[in-house]
């Protein structure tokens, strides 16, 4: 009689983007397939497997802290490291310890399933490449996401072209690749059909989407059909650059009713200067323009912005700039980063570096702004009625929670079974930032 074969335990961390938690959503679904039992990464695992991110000196450190932690659990087990951290710092991976490691680079993540269940590998393995002269986007189906959300991502797009001087991603991702159009709606039906009821549409950059295919297929004319051939799905959009937010995208969005408005513009500086050296491709004037345009259209949408500060050379007077533009226009909330010096990029060799303090300062004003910009989004709407998917009760009031078409968190009286269900919630009062509703 053979003997059973043993479950393999396997732990998954993810950190960064949208896009690294589409890929370890993959990974997980394939290891599930595979038969493998996935535990905590806090607990004793056979495998763990860090989806890592460069994106900052922080998220860098928090990567090496996750590795570390892996093996401090269990210092027998295998590591499999991947993400963008594996691919543009490899050599620091390396040197963290010991162990059976194994580095995936992001070229070679649709077969990390197979690489972590493999009963037979080295103490050491590299699965690496050139990714820049990547021409496909890696094929990674997801069935489910690993926290039963009702809110599902779609990886369309990988890589970037546009070489921002502050931005590690192009080195760790690549150039741009699409999904094609068949499998990005084929992998939209297996959400539709595990019961998600929305979808956010998300890349690297992911208003280049389409544009490598053959033929040419446009982001617009894509989520044309999307929302066409799924009206009871909702779709959002992560991130468009400025001069990607077209007028037949806008059209489509005020028209379509379940295409969202709210869209997510990175400004990064308002100042030109600043603009220019980053290597951004458009100027202040236009990004004002841009979110009248925007306003003027879909009065209700929500706009949230990028902004990065403490590049190198910006002082008090080009920090100002950004603030007054901010504050001057009608957007809803801001991400606000401190810029990250990232060795490899044309920033990081730039002087004028801008001290921490001054840096922390700067974030802490704009962060004071977001709240303020959102606390006033969120008071227009009140007295009216939205349509809003109901999330969960995980919150202190035991309300139900969701989310109104245009991004503004609710808390609602609701019964259990609601939950990943679109209603009508009318916005009733709004308390130490919170919005409170009732259903219609």
């Amino acid at each position: 009689m053979t003997a059973k074969k043993k479950t393999i335990k396997v732990a998954l961390t993810t950190l960064g983007c949208k896009v690294n938690q589409f890929e370890s959503a993959s990974f997980l679904s394939g290891l599930k397939e595979r038969g493998a039992e996935i535990v905590p990464f806090s607990g004793k695992a056979d495998v763990y497997i860090i989806n890592t991110c460069a994106v900052t000196g922080k998220a860098g450190a928090q990567s090496r802290q996750m590795i570390r932690r892996a093996l401090k659990n269990n210092s027998r087990a295998r590591l499999v490291v991947t993400g963008c951290y594996a691919q543009v710092a490899t050599q620091k991976v390396l040197e963290i310890g010991d162990w059976s490691l194994c580095i995936v680079g992001n070229g070679y993540k649709h077969r990390l399933v197979d690489i972590a269940l493999s009963d037979r590998h080295c103490d050491l393995e590299m699965h690496m490449g050139d990714i820049g002269s990547e021409k496909e986007i890696c094929p990674l189906p997801v069935q489910h996401f690993p926290d039963d959300r009702t809110r599902a991502f779609l990886k369309i797009q990988d890589g970037c072209n546009s070489f921002c001087s502050y931005c590690i991603v192009p080195y760790a991702r690549g150039r741009s690749r699409s999904l094609a159009l068949a499998e990005a709606l084929a992998q939209i039906k297996i959400f539709v059909d595990n019961g998600y009821r929305e979808i956010v549409l998300t890349g690297i950059h992911a208003g280049m989407y389409g544009l490598d295919l053959v033929p040419p297929v446009r982001l617009v004319d894509f989520i044309k059909q999307a929302t066409a051939g799924f009206p009871a799905i909702r779709f959002r959009l992560s991130s468009l650059e400025p001069g990607e937010v077209q007028d037949d995208l806008l059209e489509l969005m005020a028209t379509r009713r379940n295409f969202m408005p709210h869209l997510h513009i990175p400004l990064q500086s308002g100042d030109d200067r600043i603009l220019k050296e980053m290597n951004r491709r458009y100027r202040a004037a236009d990004f004002v323009r841009l979110i009248k345009r925007i306003r003027e259209k879909i009065p209700q949408a929500a706009i949230g912005v990028d902004v990065l500060v403490g590049f190198p050379g910006e002082d008090e007077a080009a920090f100002d700039q950004t603030y007054a533009l901010l504050a001057g226009l009608p957007i809803t909330y801001l991400h606000v980063f401190p810029y990250s010096k990232r060795t490899g990029t044309a920033a990081a060799g730039l002087a004028n570096q801008v001290p921490g303090p001054a840096k922390d300062d700067r974030v802490a004003r704009l962060r004071l702004l977001s709240d303020r910009k959102k606390t006033e989004f969120y008071r227009q709407h009140l007295g009216t009625s939205r349509p809003v998917l109901a999330e969960n009760r995980n919150n202190r009031y035991r309300l139900m929670r969701g989310f109104t078409d245009n991004y503004i968190p609710v808390l609602f009286p609701a019964q259990e079974n609601m939950s990943n269900q679109i209603v009508d919630v009318f916005l009733d009062r709004l308390e130490d930032g919170i919005v409170f509703g009732r259903t219609v």
